[in-house]
């Protein structure tokens, strides 16, 4: 019921939210203007999701959330009650390598790597989506995320690779 001044009550301090994080499910006390990120980054320590310009123009913090990429600076971490998000952090197997964590590697698709965690999830979000079947279609569908040093000729082929061996 609204308040006769139209005053709106104060939001809650902090909310529950329970989340599937790299497979293991953890419910965080956050406040409910947490973004996906900062719970990532400053609740659960997964640092590997890095925060670039918080404005979801360089693409630094993308995640998959049920198996689809987003940018993590750009969602509330309460909207996200429920469901799975995998970092860079659980996209390895133990000590085995994500086939594009491989790839990147063997390709040097990386200089200061401030961006790569974020490359490597959009990447695994487009290997999944199947629409990429030519460089120039990597190259338009990883355009959300940015590369400062201008890494863009090995990740295109770093994803090609692992395209070539049958996704990821």
């Amino acid at each position: 019921m609204p308040h006769p001044m139209g005053f709106a009550p104060p939001p809650p301090e902090v909310m529950a939210v329970t989340l599937t994080v790299n497979g293991v499910e953890t419910t965080l006390q956050v406040a409910p203007w947490t973004s996906l990120l900062d719970a990532l980054r400053l609740h659960l320590d997964l640092t590997g999701t890095k925060k670039g310009c918080d404005h979801g123009q360089c693409g630094a913090c993308t995640v998959l959330v049920d198996g689809r990429r987003i940018n993590s600076c750009l969602t509330l971490a309460v909207m996200q009650d429920g469901r799975s998000v995998t970092t860079i952090e659980g996209l390895a197997s133990g000590d085995t390598l994500h086939p594009l964590q491989k790839a990147f590697v063997e390709n040097d698709a990386f200089q200061c790597g401030y961006c790569t965690p974020g490359q490597i999830c959009s990447a695994a979000g487009l290997l999944a989506e199947g629409k990429a079947k030519t460089d120039d279609d990597i190259r338009e569908l990883m355009s959300g995320n940015l590369c400062r040093c201008g890494a863009y000729p090995n990740i295109v082929k770093a994803i090609r690779q692992v395209m070539g061996e049958g996704g990821a």
